[in-house]
């Protein structure tokens, strides 16, 4: 389990914000959106074992319209003008007193 910061925008990968699902997504399309992004995962190394460039680029798109749907890319899911900090290193957004809290507490 990785953190997720206090508002529940993004959790931290090797010191770097990811932006996390949007939490108005029901449960059942939740479900079905993350299915379809691991078989989208499952294609990329697919294609990439078999060196095939056009399975390749299907794959990845079919990833980032899994991650566009979810809210993990695209236009952000708050609506208070906040800026999107997005794999940002934590320690250099506004986060960065929340990350050295939770980062000397691991």
């Amino acid at each position: 389990m990785h953190p997720t910061t206090p508002d529940g925008r993004y959790f931290v990968v090797k010191g770097r914000l990811r932006r996390c699902s949007k939490p108005l997504i029901s449960y059942e399309n939740r479900q079905r959106l993350v299915h379809d992004l691991m078989e989208a995962r499952r294609a990329v190394k697919e294609a990439k074992a078999l060196d095939d460039k056009d399975k390749l680029h299907a794959a990845r798109a079919a990833v980032d319209e899994a991650k566009f749907a979810l809210g993990e890319r695209g236009p952000v899911w708050w609506d208070d003008g906040s800026p999107d900090y997005n794999r940002h290193k934590a320690i250099n957004t506004p986060y960065a007193d929340w990350y050295h809290l939770i980062d000397e507490q691991q």
